[in-house]
């Protein structure tokens, strides 16, 4: 059941990404406010969220637990990619937004978990959870780091409608996270460009890129979400209305005016408006926010489901490898077989911006595997070379 649930989101994710990329995304996100399916998507991004942080770690600590292979987990660890990604490409649109209802505020919550995890690693801060198998530990560092770029972007998006957001929504975000002085954190750190071997290379559409010197000083779109972002959040009047303007934070705040550069002004002009604002509060002491009685609504999924498990993870781990995760080679066939039906491969081959490349020599590719069609090859030669490698795979998928 979980697996044809996910075959549904990969296939609306894909949808969504080509619908956005030839501007058609109305009857997708009409499909979704229609049957009420954001609120239940932001569910299932948490209840994954969690079975990462308390499930998966205990399932890599058993020592009986040997798969035949780790794909099925990694479809798990996918499918939370999956769902923010869709969310992504959706929650442009106010009638989204709208329809999340009081689960935005655990949507907001999500947001603000993964910024805090990019925060962390621009400081390089480690995590101590237990170590699963290498491989699987790559793919899912990757995956969380790209998780949180698209957290990002959702996040922004929710500033977009502020004048739309529940009673208490605004307030968490300025409040209760104090998300402006993280989004600062950001911009001091920007976890999404690093110098390597003297050279600057920032993360953009899913990969690492040399940055030329003349390109430099350009504005990325991750550095354009969280300047909007802090524009949605900082120069609104409700939000002014209502956030602490204490010491601490009017310090974090300033540290804004030595990135607004000329040149930075000049890629996205509404950051005069911000540089005055600053220039105000630099000189200036906002009055303390009126303290209105209200009842404040607080977000329920995340601890629905920690206490409805509270206890339960080791049994709920030990389940899942014995039922889920621990497949006879029949059922790995049968299960890879539904896998290349979801990821349609014509459909990943209209998504990808670069041309396939060959998987022996790297050079650009036009010939593929005629019975699984998974790997590239530029030359027969080149795929003879790969055979003894990739076949054991190719017998799984074929």
């Amino acid at each position: 059941r979980w697996l044809r649930q996910h075959e549904y989101v990969e296939k609306l994710n894909m949808h969504g990404i080509l619908s956005a990329s030839a501007g058609q995304e109305q009857l997708l996100t009409e499909l979704l406010v229609t049957h009420a399916k954001i609120p239940v998507l932001i569910g299932e991004l948490i209840s994954v969220e969690i079975w990462k942080h308390k499930v998966f770690p205990v399932l890599c600590r058993l020592e009986d637990f040997k798969p035949r292979s780790t794909f099925p987990i990694y479809v798990v660890l996918h499918h939370e990619a999956s769902i923010i990604n869709l969310l992504e490409t959706v929650f442009f649109f106010k009638e989204i937004c709208e329809s999340a209802e009081d689960s935005i505020l655990d949507l907001i919550d999500y947001c603000h978990r993964k910024l805090t995890l990019l925060a962390a690693r621009s400081t390089k801060a480690q995590a101590a959870d237990p170590v699963p198998p290498q491989e699987l530990q790559k793919q899912a560092e990757i995956m969380e780091f790209e998780i949180s770029l698209k957290a990002l972007s959702v996040l922004r998006f929710i500033t977009d409608q502020v004048d739309s957001l529940p009673l208490g929504a605004l307030t968490r975000m300025l409040n209760t996270h104090n998300l402006p002085c993280l989004l600062v954190e950001l911009v001091e750190h920007c976890p999404w460009s690093c110098w390597e071997a003297g050279k600057l290379k920032k993360f953009e559409n899913g990969t690492w890129h040399v940055v030329p010197p003349e390109d430099q000083v350009k504005m990325t779109k991750l550095d354009g979400q969280v300047w909007l972002a802090l524009l949605n959040l900082l120069l609104s009047p409700e939000c002014q209305r209502k956030y602490r303007f204490d010491g601490f934070n009017k310090s974090q705040l300033l540290k804004l005016r030595a990135f607004l550069t000329d040149v930075l002004i000049d890629q996205l002009p509404n950051l005069v408006e911000m540089q005055r604002f600053l220039s105000y509060l630099a000189v200036t002491d906002p009055a303390p926010p009126k303290k209105d009685l209200i009842i404040e609504q607080v977000p329920v999924i995340w601890d629905r489901i920690l206490k409805k498990n509270s206890g339960k993870w080791e049994a709920i781990a030990k389940h899942q490898v014995k039922h889920a995760f621990s497949l006879t080679e029949e059922e790995l066939k049968l299960q890879a077989r539904r896998w290349a039906q979801t990821y349609s491969l014509d459909m990943m081959e209209a998504l990808a911006a670069d041309k396939p490349r060959c998987r022996v020599c790297g050079a650009e590719a036009a010939k593929r595997c005629s019975r699984c069609r998974q790997e590239w090859y530029c030359t027969r030669a080149c795929q003879v070379q790969h055979w003894q490698k990739h076949k054991p795979a190719c017998n799984l998928m074929a």
